[in-house]
């Protein structure tokens, strides 16, 4: 029998959705003036993902000098230094600010600073230089989540149920709750699953949307990414993360262990669907947005998606994330080792899921969130044509008034 083509989702013989584009190699990946002018620039300007909280006078200097010196590698160190003279000033500026009581303007700045040190360590912390730069970026971040009239405060909380000689002893969680919340009247929350380079510092826009509707947020990092201490080569870990960090929840007292949701954020759409399944019975709904279940995993779609959309080529990120010893050796066996239906995840019963993208994602197909519709407990979902991977910039507008309504109808 002949092999399936590249260009087809080998289960309907049918063309990828993101049709022509499959077979090609996006421009902004020729150097790091492409990714500047034919990418970046443009949500940099609007202070939009993943320059949120940035400013476009703090970018540009540093992408011209890139450019002057012929820096293209985001993965390397020669890279993330261009960066970290703007990451320190903006720091010093911050702490001026606070010292002369202008509590706002230096929270503001704080998290400008957080911006480009968010940038300096993109696309995954891979040397102790990126080490040193997310370690930065989160003290400046809590100096300002400190400053925030609801904090947010930064907790390790101890990781009950993972293997002893396998996984760390302890959880960092970002942790913030609404004023007035207590045991006698415990609140909701949203329990937010980071993604391949988006970590817990990452998130205040999110929190906020949280706080405003009376929920408590909860932010962690997914295994093999940033602090996590789950087993990154385990497809199991993520289980064990989950059952330490909801028991712990439930031992607090103050959340409404009744009205818990997680929102999975790209590689952490993984992760949500999954914890849908595997924990159906202790949340009230699960979003899996920008989400790879299945296809994604597949040699066939890796070898094209490492020249799609990402910033720069994803397969170091993915096969580090992964725990894999060689990009071949991913491609070759993730399928096998993560895919929800290799694994049978999608036959067990799952909680209410939101699954979430733009049709022309080039990183994690959008046919890997059609698929979860064809096993076990029905799914509800919403598709936005043409757009890219997680469907932004109009997915959130969907994403709320969905939890709403499921926090809202939750016993």
């Amino acid at each position: 029998m002949s092999a399936t083509p590249a260009n087809v989702d080998p289960r309907t013989g049918s063309r990828w959705i993101l049709g022509d584009k499959f077979e090609q190699k996006y421009p902004h990946l020729e150097s790091i003036s492409a990714l500047w002018n034919k990418k970046w620039k443009f949500p940099c300007e609007r202070s939009l993902y993943p320059f949120h909280d940035g400013k476009y006078e703090d970018f540009a200097p540093i992408f011209e000098t890139l450019i002057q010196k012929g820096i293209h590698d985001g993965y390397s160190v020669e890279y993330t230094k261009e960066f970290l003279p703007t990451c320190e000033e903006l720091v010093k500026k911050a702490d001026a600010l606070v010292e002369k009581g202008e509590k706002k303007e230096g929270v503001d700045m704080y998290l400008r600073a957080c911006a480009v040190y968010r940038i300096a360590r993109f696309p995954y912390i891979n040397s102790d230089v990126k080490k040193e730069a997310y370690e930065a970026q989160k003290k400046a971040y809590m100096k300002a989540a400190a400053l925030l009239d609801t904090p947010i405060t930064d907790i390790n909380i101890p990781h009950t149920a993972g293997q002893a000689n396998d996984e760390g002893k302890e959880i960092p969680l970002y942790i913030r709750i609404p004023k007035g919340a207590s045991k006698a009247k415990p609140c909701p929350a949203v329990l937010l699953l980071c993604g391949l380079d988006g970590h817990r510092p990452d998130n205040t826009t999110r929190s906020d949307e949280f706080l405003a509707r009376g929920w408590a947020s909860i932010i962690v990092d997914i295994p093999g990414t940033a602090d996590c201490p789950a087993d990154r080569k385990d497809a199991t870990s993520p289980d064990r993360l989950w059952t330490s960090i909801l028991d712990w929840m439930a031992s607090e007292g103050v959340y409404n262990m009744k009205k818990i949701l997680c929102w999975g954020l790209s590689a952490g759409g993984h992760n949500a669907i999954r914890a849908a399944h595997t924990h159906a019975q202790r949340l009230a709904g699960a979003v899996g947005q920008g989400a790879g279940t299945h296809h994604f995993f597949s040699r066939a779609w890796l070898e094209k998606a490492k020249d799609h959309e990402y910033p720069w080529t994803a397969l170091p990120a993915l096969t580090e994330k992964f725990g894999y010893a060689s990009e071949d050796e991913f491609m070759d066996r993730a399928q096998k080792d993560f895919s929800l239906v290799e694994n049978k995840i999608v036959d067990m019963p799952a909680c209410r899921l939101l699954l979430i993208n733009g049709t022309h994602d080039g990183l994690m197909p959008v046919e890997d969130s059609m698929l979860m519709m064809e096993f076990g407990t029905p799914k509800e979902a919403r598709f936005f044509p043409g757009l890219l991977h997680m469907g932004y910039p109009p997915a959130n507008g969907s994403v709320y008034p969905w939890m709403e309504g499921v926090m809202a109808s939750a016993a």
